[in-house]
């Protein structure tokens, strides 16, 4: 491995985190999981750093990296602009204006490179699972992705730095992915794998009682897999990914096993992380699970016996062709754990997968008083308790974009979408663009969260050349769509970051969100508020709120005091309903609960030293979903921090 400056980017280049352990440095298990994925893809796209936070000798990890890759090791301080307001792994593209970050996308990106490159590649190509979807949901909204990028890791770290004191229990993380594993599951179109099962068992049976009684011992000892399961099962997994040498499940079941109704048919048993296909999913897995039963195997032996399936997954995994030679390349020296020979003890009902997975996501129903459904009895609980929707008057309802003199790449008529739509589109952005030209000053970063195809931030950009624009979006097609937008403008103050937000750590002054969906509203509020930023938000989809990792609703005191959190999902419901074609009650009802969610949203950000209006964007018909917050710092004497006051926030 070579120290290397930075130069002008020529291919993607991809970076990686190294931390220090005993003042040397060690690859965190994120670092481990890209290493080891670009080893099983034979991926070459990339031009790979190793980021170090001091001067330091790096070749005490050359064991851990693969031999078939050129590794530069790179300073933290040395690292382009974009990578450094992310959180790493990331990817810098050819341009150095488009950064991906975050382990989900990181690793999705270099599959989409590795077909790319050669398209027959099918055995990567399905690590996307059906739909190509794996990890595709971001952590804050899905349980799973959470578990598998965020969770485990983080649990597997936490062990390693000291395994001697964290044996007693094993973490909920493990044990929940245990009891995933022992989860029969469902594939698509997998009625005739059920069948050919039961053709298996059923010849088996004869087999079995033409030759004898044979000894089941083997079946009940932890680690060892069911030959059934693994015959037909494995088979079917390894044939999805086209191997060459294991052959497609074609043998016709017969007569008798076709009339046998669906739900007598036996269920599939997990071969991997997310049923029957090795995905993404089992990767990101491999290199947490392996460290980690190693550690069990010289430190707590006896704790392998709770974790019978994920013994069984981990074997299975290695049958996977290519990534046994993946993980020797990366220095991981794959085994099967020894478990000693004795009966499997009860887990105590303490540490049980499902109590203990339980505690973990809460339990505040039980102690929350009876609820009453129903929109006008929640919404009449508020008002004789002062809680009523306000809105605040539209600043500058009247203003709008030069829209006849903006450049065409700019107008959203120049898009795929319907003439009313764009006009509505060219309405809401009036409303957005206002409140920001009202807060910016030159010099500013402005940050598009969930920017799409990037129509805020792209007339940000051209409106305020003097200022910094940063557009922010999970979906990799919409930001390349946003890219040949720029290119056709010729814009230079914007950059583009694929990522969840949790991934962007960079200073800004002022965040902006069209129709940010669900919880997505107070995701971004919360960076927001957390950089110090000011921010011009429209919620959208108020019937995807639910409760977060790092929030819960009703946000706000005065709200939990009075509602609890189904009632709180009443008014999420109806504020969805302000469709054009629904009766103008219905409507006032909708916009109504709209109000009331944000009122929440607005005062559980002044606690945080924040005055919010609530307002509607002018005019009402530019979309069913309205309403505006803009929100500014305060000072500490309680005055509205202005434009001017602004500084250059620290993200924590």
């Amino acid at each position: 491995m070579k120290h290397t400056e930075v130069k002008k980017h020529q291919g993607p280049s991809l970076y990686l985190e190294v931390c220090a352990q005993n003042e040397e440095p060690r690859l965190p298990l994120h670092t481990s999981i890209v290493l080891f994925l670009l080893s099983y893809c034979e991926c070459k796209s990339f031009t790979v750093f190793l980021v170090f936070n001091k001067q330091t000798s790096p070749e005490s990890l050359r064991s851990q990296l693969p031999a078939s890759l050129n590794v530069s090791a790179i300073q933290l301080e040395d690292l382009p602009q974009l990578v450094r307001g992310c959180r790493l792994p990331a990817v810098l593209d050819e341009t150095g204006r488009l950064c991906r970050a975050g382990l989900a996308v990181v690793l999705r990106h270099i599959i989409n490179k590795t077909v790319a490159a050669d398209p027959s590649r099918n055995d990567v190509l399905t690590l996307l699972g059906f739909k190509k979807t794996c990890l595709k949901a971001c952590a804050e909204v899905s349980k799973w992705t959470r578990l598998c990028e965020l969770g485990i890791p983080s649990a597997v770290e936490e062990h390693l730095q000291n395994p001697t004191n964290q044996h007693c229990q094993l973490p909920v993380s493990i044990l929940t992915l245990e009891q995933r594993l022992a989860e029969p599951v469902k594939v698509h179109n997998d009625d005739k794998i059920r069948r050919q099962k039961l053709q298996e068992q059923r010849q088996n049976e004869k087999n079995e009682s033409s030759e004898g009684q044979e000894s089941l011992d083997s079946e009940s000892k932890p680690g060892q897999s069911s030959q059934a399961c693994d015959g037909l099962e494995l088979r079917a997994a390894l044939a999805k990914m086209s191997v060459d040498g294991v052959p497609a499940l074609t043998t016709r079941e017969n007569s008798e096993i076709r009339k046998v109704k669906t739900t007598d048919l036996p269920q599939l048993e997990h071969v991997f992380a997310e049923g029957l296909y090795f995905t993404l999913t089992d990767v990101v897995l491999l290199p947490c699970i392996h460290k980690y039963l190693c550690s069990l195997q010289a430190h707590a032996t006896s704790s392998l016996h709770q974790l019978p399936h994920l013994l069984r997954w981990y074997s299975r995994v290695q049958e996977v062709p290519g990534l046994l030679r993946a993980a020797e390349d990366c220095g991981l020296l794959l085994s099967i754990p020894q478990v000693p020979a004795s009966s499997l003890p009860v887990v105590p009902s303490e540490n049980n997968p499902a109590s203990l997975l339980a505690q973990e996501e809460g339990q505040e129903m039980t102690t929350q008083l009876p609820f009453v459904g129903g929109p006008r009895p929640t919404m009449t609980k508020l008002q004789e308790n002062g809680i009523e929707a306000v809105f605040a008057p539209h600043p500058r309802p009247a203003w709008t974009l030069p829209w006849d003199s903006l450049p065409g790449a700019i107008n959203p008529t120049e898009g795929k979408m319907s003439n009313i739509r764009a006009v509505r589109k060219m309405q809401q952005l009036n409303n957005l663009v206002a409140m920001v030209t009202e807060l910016a000053r030159p010099g500013y970063t402005i940050v598009d969260f969930c920017s799409g195809t990037g129509h805020v931030g792209i007339v940000l950009a051209h409106m305020l050349p003097d200022c910094q624009v940063i557009l922010i979006e999970n979906k990799e097609e919409s930001l390349v769509r946003a890219q040949s937008r720029i290119a056709e403008l010729g814009l230079k103050n914007i950059g583009f970051i694929q990522a969840n937000l949790d991934y962007f750590t960079g200073p800004f002054h002022i965040g902006v969100a069209l129709h940010a969906c669900g919880v997505a509203t107070d995701m971004v509020m919360e960076h927001c508020i957390q950089a110090g930023a000011a921010f011009v938000i429209s919620p959208c989809c108020y019937g995807f709120i639910q409760n977060a990792v790092k929030f819960t609703f009703p946000k706000s005191n005065r709200f939990q005091e009075t509602l609890i959190y189904k009632e709180h999902m009443i008014l999420c419901r109806f504020a969805d309903q302000t469709a054009v074609q629904l009766t103008p009650e219905r409507r006032l009802i909708g916009k109504q609960c709209m109000g009331l969610v944000d009122l929440d949203r607005s005062w559980a950000a002044e606690t945080h030293g924040y005055s919010v209006r609530v307002m509607t964007m002018e005019p009402e018909s530019c979309s069913p979903k309205n309403n505006m917050l803009v929100g500014r710092p305060l000072e500490t004497n309680g005055r509205e921090v202005t434009a001017d006051q602004l500084e250059t926030p620290v993200h924590n």
